[in-house]
């Protein structure tokens, strides 16, 4: 089976759209700053214990910032069922305890990276990615439109997010229960997950990406 990528751009994915099922707060879409003001709104009633992320494929680094300072200062936990990319990530990085989700979905988490971990690298880059979300102030937005993210480590503060670029943690179901597999992929891959290249040696339990 050939993992794909799905790839939608910030002017034509849908905005984010949220819905409370229980102590579950479920955001789909794209998280583009409109639904901010409801999210933290919903956090702040101290009726949600875990945010659902549903097929989100990116947004602004300013909501990602504010979707991870709620998530953070309010202490719930994230999970995240199929794919979460970008800012998505960032938000879903921010969680007390961060998890994929159960069930038949291919999973996906996209960190973006503009250059590929060296080795060793990338058990401290993603620590100061994890301990940043939620306290560090919003990414800068340059003029054209581009997401920049602001990370601990000096030499990478101003890191373009592009779109598909990054380090992607895969959970894929099998008769034999979930596979999980780290790409690099720089961006060229479109929607074939197969031209990323293979990261060895980076589990995402071990990594602190997703917890027990």
């Amino acid at each position: 089976m050939v993992l794909t990528l799905a790839c939608v751009g910030a002017a034509s994915a849908p905005a984010a759209e949220l819905s409370q099922e229980g102590p579950r707060l479920v955001v789909t879409g794209l998280l583009d700053g409109s639904a901010s003001r409801e999210f933290v709104d919903q956090l702040g009633s101290g009726t949600v214990r875990t945010v659902v992320f549903v097929d989100s494929f990116g947004g602004t680094a300013e909501a990602a910032e504010s979707y991870a300072r709620a998530i953070r200062s309010s202490g719930v936990s994230t999970e995240a069922i199929g794919q979460c990319h970008a800012a998505c990530a960032w938000a879903f990085l921010a969680g007390k305890e961060h998890r994929f989700g159960r069930g038949p979905h291919v999973n996906g988490l996209l960190i973006p990276l503009a250059t590929r971990p060296k080795a060793g690298e990338a058990k401290k880059l993603l620590n100061d990615i994890t301990t940043t979300t939620g306290t560090s102030p919003a990414p800068a937005m340059p003029a054209a439109g581009v997401e920049v993210v602001s990370l601990t480590t000096p030499s990478r503060e101003k890191e373009v997010w592009q779109p598909d670029q990054g380090v992607l943690f895969s959970s894929t179901p099998t008769l034999f229960g979930r596979v999980y597999k780290t790409f690099y992929c720089d961006g060229t891959q479109g929607r074939d997950v197969s031209k990323c290249e293979v990261l060895s040696d980076a589990d995402p339990y071990k990594l602190g990406v997703l917890t027990p």
